[in-house]
């Protein structure tokens, strides 16, 4: 199943995409949405949906396989799963920025598989649910960009002459970094915001693959080149 999606951020291209990368700092724009670990083009999160009195758990493992800068596009693989292992979704996102005079258009292309009950919910129902969700990253995403970034921590002096070792040291691999979370508990993705009635009690099953489908593209930046 493919779906389409587009947003519209107010502000020039590089600053957008320099704080798409930065999941820290976008994370917070994704109701209910919470980024746990960042190792190097990996990442894991979790995101909370309510609907009505019930209340699920979606966990998620992504992989950043493309960046290109210069194209301002990116594809990311990623997978989700509840928590009590009521539903699956996998899916590969693929995300282009274009200028369009001060202003900033993405264009979200998902190829979204689904296995278990979601698979007999239509692209449609999908398609609409996911299209909010990201409205509503973009508004949040254009605040944020208007704010001031966080001062740099300062710079640790230079070593002195006698410090420097002998013989230049290997490069320690990577290691997973856990990231901070925020003081209160994440408030949960009420779906009540976004469909009702007799469309809400069909929505109940797809609910990890719209999360999936609308979410990894912001939810899965790497933190650091």
């Amino acid at each position: 199943m493919q779906l389409e999606h587009s947003f519209s951020v107010d502000a020039p291209i590089a600053t957008v995409w320099a704080a798409l990368i930065d999941p820290e700092r976008v994370a917070g724009c994704m109701p209910g949405a919470t980024l746990t670990e960042v190792d190097g083009d990996k990442f894991t999160g979790q995101i909370k949906v309510k609907i009505g009195p019930v209340a699920l758990v979606y966990k998620g493992v992504g992989t950043f396989i493309e960046k290109d800068e210069g194209a301002h596009r990116a594809v990311i693989e990623g997978s989700a799963k509840e928590s009590k292992g009521q539903g699956t979704a996998k899916a590969t996102v693929s995300m282009t920025l274009t200028d369009e005079g001060g202003t900033t258009t993405g264009t979200v292309l998902t190829d979204l598989a689904i296995t278990g009950k979601p698979a007999q919910f239509g692209r449609g129902m999908l398609s609409d649910v996911g299209g909010k969700i990201i409205d509503q990253f973009a508004n949040c995403l254009s605040k944020k960009l208007g704010e001031p970034e966080p001062a740099a921590a300062e710079t640790a002096p230079a070593a002195s002459p006698s410090e420097v070792p002998a013989t230049p040291s290997q490069p320690e691999p990577s290691k997973p970094r856990a990231v901070p979370q925020p003081a209160e508990e994440t408030e949960p993705l009420d779906l009540m915001a976004y469909a009702g009635g007799s469309v809400l009690k069909r929505v109940a099953p797809i609910v990890g693959a719209v999360v999936l489908g609308a979410l990894v593209f912001v939810l899965v930046r790497r933190s650091r080149r």
